[in-house]
């Protein structure tokens, strides 16, 4: 991949000290505990409720963002703020990873979901795709900021990537780079100059606008999360749809994604062809249920069909499949308006020689557990913590923690009218970063955390 001055490792090229540290930097110390036996087993988990967490939510004085006592947090960028490159932090800040850089500096790459029309905050150098075929760039892709990793003071924060529509989520690789993922499919034609609907790459260290090349082997579809299974290679995918799949993606060279590869869709072994619980409840907390995988044979999906292919095949249904996280050996992934409730879903999948299994691993009973849990990441004390995205109501969004055994607890109120995104902890597990949606803005959330 061409970018400015930079270039992603590729897979063979990470030592397994490097894919473990890259593991403890992404919080999956679900398997630590595993490992100690200190874990709750899976069958526990039917037994959701709430727990205190880290006590009481303390109000903000300015209003803005909730936590505990103990706990503070500082904005590191806002919309309009001026950037390096002398454009201004575009609005709609959604999905977010952190990567450790050389020099003791930490990088943070954050998804700007924004349609053709929105403000880009400046010129944008160079993009995938321009308004008109010969305009401007369009507004959607990616900033990055770079901070002191001891004392996260902003060094630098930059567009790495424009041209795109709608980036939601994504997901951090084992390479150092970041998978971004256009929420949004549309064929070229009228304003647009190419297809949408693709993930796109960005390495940690870039230093300015990458060279965007739509991944298009990993399929055109409503993308909205991924991850990395750094034992083989294997890149996971969401789909927010009401009848979306769960995908994966097998490269032909692992750690190379444009060199292409084969994209399957998950269906369970016992032929339930419906994971929502919407009516009934055939999916029980706590089950494991024996998963295998079915050949998606148009990734590319003129017909923005994907779904119906894989249904078609058998593929079980997800209810708007969001946020997904990989730890060791497990992945977690949010299902937003799953369950009986339609408040939300969490899955978890075990990739196993013998045989994946899927179990229901939560599902909320009430909006205070959660209320349509969207992106998420693992704490390094093996907690989840899920951001709130509703808008039924004029309430708050929350910031929850979901212990090991099922337990749910408020981490963090957002004052602010918009949702919640990017939750993703720096290399060294001290700090939360996290994004207001609309107007951008990310935090960096410190605290006496939980061992």
């Amino acid at each position: 991949m061409d970018t400015a001055g930079s270039k992603a490792l590729t897979f063979s090229q990470i030592s397994e000290t490097d894919r473990r540290a890259f593991l403890r930097a992404t919080g999956s110390a679900f398997a630590a505990l595993l490992a100690s036996s200190c874990i709750v087993r899976p069958a526990m988990a039917a037994t959701a409720g709430l727990t205190e967490g880290y006590g009481p939510i303390v109000p903000d004085p300015a209003g803005m963002l909730d936590l505990p006592a103990g706990f503070s947090y500082r904005v590191l960028s806002r919309l309009g703020d001026v950037m390096s490159d002398g454009g201004k932090v575009p609005d709609h800040g959604d999905g977010m990873g952190c990567f450790a850089l050389p020099g003791s500096k930490v990088a943070l790459v954050r998804n700007h979901e924004l349609m053709p029309n929105a403000d880009s905050g400046g010129e944008i150098a160079r993009g995938y795709d321009r308004q008109d075929g010969t305009g401007p760039v369009l507004p959607g892709g990616t900033t990055t900021i770079v901070l002191d990793a001891a004392t996260l003071e902003v060094e630098s924060q930059f567009r790495s990537l424009g041209g795109t529509i709608r980036n939601c989520a994504g997901g951090t690789t084992p390479w150092g780079s970041w998978l971004t993922c256009e929420e949004f499919v549309a064929k070229a034609g009228g304003r647009l100059g190419q297809d949408h609907g693709y993930v796109f790459e960005v390495p940690a260290n870039a230093t300015g606008p990458v060279n965007p090349v739509p991944l298009k082997a990993m399929g055109r579809f409503n993308h909205e999360a991924a991850c990395v299974d750094p034992a083989t290679g294997t890149v996971y995918l969401t789909e927010d749809r009401e009848d979306g799949l769960f995908y994966r993606f097998i490269p032909k060279v692992p750690g190379q994604l444009a060199e292409g590869g084969r994209l399957q869709a998950l269906a369970l072994e016992n032929g339930m062809a419906d994971s929502r619980n919407w009516n009934g409840a055939p999916i029980q907390m706590g089950e494991w249920h024996a998963a295998k995988w079915v050949d998606i044979d148009m990734p590319d999906s003129p017909e923005d069909d994907l779904r119906k292919q894989g249904a078609a095949k058998g593929a079980t249904l997800f209810a708007r499949g969001e946020g997904l996280h990989m730890g060791e050996g497990e992945l977690y992934f949010c299902c937003t308006s799953g369950g009986a409730k339609q408040l939300g879903q969490i899955f978890r999948l075990k990739p196993e020689a013998a045989g994946d299994r899927l179990q229901l691993f939560f599902e909320s009973a009430s909006t205070e557990q959660f209320n349509f849990g969207d992106n998420l990441t693992v704490a390094p004390n093996g907690h989840l913590v899920v951001c709130e995205d509703q808008y039924t109501k004029v309430v708050d969004n929350h910031l929850r923690g979901i212990t090991p055994a099922g337990e749910v607890y408020a981490l963090g109120r957002l004052r602010m009218q918009t949702e919640l995104a990017g939750a993703c902890f720096s290399p060294d597990g001290k700090t939360l970063f996290v994004n207001a949606f609309s107007p951008t803005t990310t935090f960096a959330i410190t605290g006496p955390w939980m061992a």
